[in-house]
């Protein structure tokens, strides 16, 4: 842990989805910040229903991988590589997006840790789930891990959450593959508050002062 005090907007800033990932094992302790984290969001009613399971078994991730690796090459990359680039970037960033999240589906089952956060009961909007998300994805970055949340494995929902081991009453919302990164973190790239925010009437254009 570094002994510098962490700046928050820093680190919202500079929390980039980290799609490569190197094999070494995680320390215990940055993994329990980072779920300890978690379990700092709000939540409906603070009824803490959430659940995170924690993957280190590569039999396990070598399973579900699989539909991970199958939903990417034959929906979501071809879906991508259909359109143009996200707001905010050039094709030559988005292509290096494209050949990293293609870099993360063939190399899914090697992140040292999954966290898979859950809740029970039918599938809902996730919105008690969601912010534990974002924190830990935060604390993750703080700490010097680098992770990224997909969702696209849900093409194949039921095959993947059996390859995990998960109840028929429970579902999973998200995948988070954490380890060291690769790469470096370093400022997202988003376009700028006057093409997202309207100011008062929908269409508006929102006054930057």
């Amino acid at each position: 842990m570094p002994d510098t005090p962490f700046d928050l907007f820093e680190i919202m800033r500079t929390t980039r989805s980290m799609r490569r990932l190197k094999p070494d094992p995680i320390p215990n302790e940055l993994l329990n910040q980072v779920l300890e984290a978690g379990t700092f969001a709000a939540n409906g009613g603070n009824m803490q229903s959430w659940r995170f399971l924690v993957i280190h078994d590569p039999a396990i991730k070598q399973a579900a991988a699989a539909y991970y690796r199958k939903a990417w090459h034959e929906v979501v990359g071809p879906r991508y590589r259909s359109g143009g680039p996200a707001p905010g970037t050039t094709p030559e960033r988005f292509a290096r997006m494209l050949g990293a999240a293609e870099y993360l589906a063939d190399h899914f089952h090697e992140a040292p840790v999954w966290i898979v956060p859950c809740l029970s009961g039918p599938r809902g909007s996730g919105s008690s789930i969601f912010p534990a998300v974002q924190n830990m994805l935060l604390a993750a970055r703080a700490v010097g891990l680098g992770a990224t949340l997909t969702t696209l494995y849900l093409i194949h929902e039921k095959e993947t959450e059996a390859a995990m081991g998960l109840p028929e009453d429970v579902h999973s919302y998200a995948i988070l593959p954490v380890g060291f990164p690769m790469g470096k973190f370093g400022p997202v790239r988003r376009a700028p508050l006057e093409e997202v925010v309207y100011q008062d009437k929908w269409g508006e254009a929102y006054r930057v002062t």
